[in-house]
């Protein structure tokens, strides 16, 4: 038998990963920083959000269905939003449950920046996944998650733009 932290237990080991981008999104700071703090938009924006509930003024609990790779999984979650600067940006910290599929554990800083023809989105992710999850490897978890923010961001640029 391989000791406590040996192969054996590598899979209980958080995964890290990291992320960033921007995306031009055709409204305002006022309008855009609106949408990110509407639980509805979010929702219908979110792939495969279930639920989004305020918990507190500053506060979400979430429920998504996701599939990454093989592994299918519905996670129920937690979000605080803080160092609240409006409508210039904030800080979010969130975790994740999805059962035996695994954890998710993370923030993320959203700054907002006005453009010539609206707004510039620009997000820094910093995250920590276990369990099944972890055993998929780096490369296709930073895979899923791109495409999983490149789909928010085209139903939240559908979103603020009905507003303009």
């Amino acid at each position: 038998m391989i000791g406590r932290n040996g192969p054996a237990d590598q899979w209980k080991r958080p995964m890290a990963m990291t992320m960033n981008g921007s995306f031009d999104l055709p409204a305002s700071r006022e309008v855009v920083w609106q949408k990110l703090n509407d639980p509805d938009v979010l929702k219908a924006c979110i792939p495969g959000c279930q639920s989004l509930e305020r918990t507190s003024d500053n506060g979400f609990a979430a429920v998504a269905k996701l599939k990454i790779g093989p592994v299918s999984a519905t996670f129920r979650g937690k979000v605080q939003l803080s160092d609240i600067d409006p409508p210039n940006g904030y800080r979010i910290a969130g975790e994740g449950e999805g059962g035996i599929a695994g954890f998710a554990k993370g923030g993320a800083g959203v700054k907002l920046d006005a453009i010539q023809d609206g707004t510039r989105l620009t997000y820094d992710v910093e995250a920590n996944v276990g369990g099944k999850l972890a055993q998929l490897g780096s490369r296709l978890i930073n895979s899923v998650a791109k495409k999983l923010a490149d789909q928010f961001f085209a139903k939240f640029a559908t979103a603020v733009k009905d507003q303009v």
